[in-house]
C-alpha cells in the first residue's frame, strides 16, 4: 500500500509516516519544506501550482493522510475518489468534510483520526448506552510534550468561541464550564473543550460532551484563565513546556456510571498509530464513504496499538 502523508515533516505526520513503513507500507512524506530525501514530496498547499501537484501524486496513491494542521476543506476537493484519513480535532471543519464527501462520492473519509477524537470516539461508541444517555469525554495531556505551532493556535483558538454545535441546547464557550471527572480514582477538574465526538458520535442517539484536563492542576487553571479571558491566549504559546508527554482518554456514562480508558505516552506518536490504523483500513475498504474511528475499529484497536500501555 502506498500512502500519501500530508505534514509529513511535521511531529505527527512523521509518525504516521514511521508507523506506516514499520508495517511494511510505502509513505511519500509530502511537506512545503520536504527536502530530497526518499519518498519526499514537495507540495505547496497555499498554490495553485501546488495543489495541482497534490492532485496528481494522490491519485498514485491508496489513501492520504492528512496531518498537516491546516484545516483546508480545498485539499478536500482535490482528494476526490482517493481514501482520504484527517486528523484534525475542528468539530466544523470536521462536519464541512462530511459534507463534501457526501456530495463527491462514496470514497472512504475517515474523520478524526488519532487520540480525541479517535481512540476517544472509539471508547465512547463501545459503552453501553441507551438513547437519551450521557457521555463524558475525559481527555488528559500531559504538558511536556512539545507541539507544533498549528497545535497551539487550535488550543488558543478555541478561547472566546463557542462549542460548534454543542448538544446543550444553549451557548457553550470553550474552557468556562467545569466539571470533575475521576483520573486514577482521583476527581480532577475538566473544561468543556470542543472536540468533535459530540458530531461524530450524534447519529447513536446520546449526548456527548468532552472535556479537557492537563497534565497539572495549575496548567489546568491556567488554561481556564484563558477561557475567561481570551485576551491572554497568547501565553498559551509562551508557556514552558513542564512535566510529562502522556495521554489518557476516556468515555463515563453519566447514567450507568460505566467508564472505559486507554492512556499512554508520546502524544504526536499515538495520534500517528491511530492515524496509520485508519489509513491501512481505508486502503482496504475504498468505499465507505464518510465514517468514523468507531465505524472502523472497535476496542480491539487500543488493546493491539503499541501506543496504548494501559486500557481500563
Amino acid at each position: 500500500m502506498r500512502a500519501l502523508v500530508l505534514g509529513g515533516t511535521g511531529a505527527v505526520g512523521r509518525a504516521v509516516a514511521h508507523e506506516l513503513e514499520a508495517r511494511g507500507h510505502e509513505a511519500l512524506r509530502g511537506s512545503r519544506g520536504a527536502g530530497s530525501s526518499p519518498g519526499a514530496v514537495r507540495l505547496d498547499l497555499s498554490s495553485a501550482a501546488g495543489m495541482r501537484r497534490l492532485r496528481e501524486v494522490a491519485h498514485e496513491c491508496d489513501v492520504v493522510v492528512d496531518a498537516s494542521g491546516r484545516d483546508d476543506p480545498a485539499t478536500s476537493r482535490e482528494l476526490e475518489g482517493v481514501p482520504y484519513v484527517d486528523t484534525s480535532a475542528t468539530t466544523s471543519y470536521l462536519a464541512e468534510l462530511r459534507g463534501l464527501r457526501a456530495q463527491s462520492g462514496a470514497a472512504t473519509l475517515v474523520l478524526g483520526a488519532g487520540i480525541a477524537p479517535g481512540a476517544s470516539t472509539v471508547l465512547a461508541a463501545a459503552l453501553a448506552s441507551e438513547p437519551g444517555d450521557e457521555i463524558d469525554v475525559s481527555v488528559l495531556l500531559g504538558t511536556g510534550e512539545v507541539h507544533g505551532p498549528a497545535a497551539v493556535a487550535w488550543t488558543a483558538g478555541l478561547a472566546g468561541n463557542a462549542v460548534w454545535g454543542a448538544p446543550d441546547g444553549a451557548e457553550i464557550l470553550n474552557y468556562r464550564e467545569r466539571r470533575r471527572i475521576p483520573i486514577d480514582g482521583r476527581d480532577r477538574t475538566h473544561l468543556r473543550t470542543d472536540f468533535p465526538d459530540h458530531l461524530l458520535l450524534a447519529a447513536a442517539g446520546v449526548t456527548v460532551r468532552t472535556y479537557l484536563t492537563l497534565g497539572s492542576p495549575l496548567a489546568t487553571a491556567g488554561l481556564a484563565l484563558v477561557g475567561a479571558v481570551p485576551a491572554l491566549r497568547g501565553i498559551l504559546a509562551a508557556a514552558p513546556h513542564w512535566g510529562d508527554d502522556r495521554w489518557r482518554v476516556a468515555a463515563l456514562n453519566r447514567r450507568t456510571g460505566e467508564m472505559l480508558a486507554a492512556s499512554g505516552s508520546g502524544q504526536s506518536r499515538a495520534t500517528g498509530e491511530f492515524a496509520a490504523l485508519a489509513a491501512i483500513r481505508a486502503s482496504e475498504s475504498p468505499g465507505l464513504g464518510a465514517v468514523t474511528m468507531a465505524d472502523l475499529f472497535g476496542l480491539d484497536v487500543l488493546a493491539s496499538a503499541a501506543a496504548v500501555t494501559s486500557r481500563a
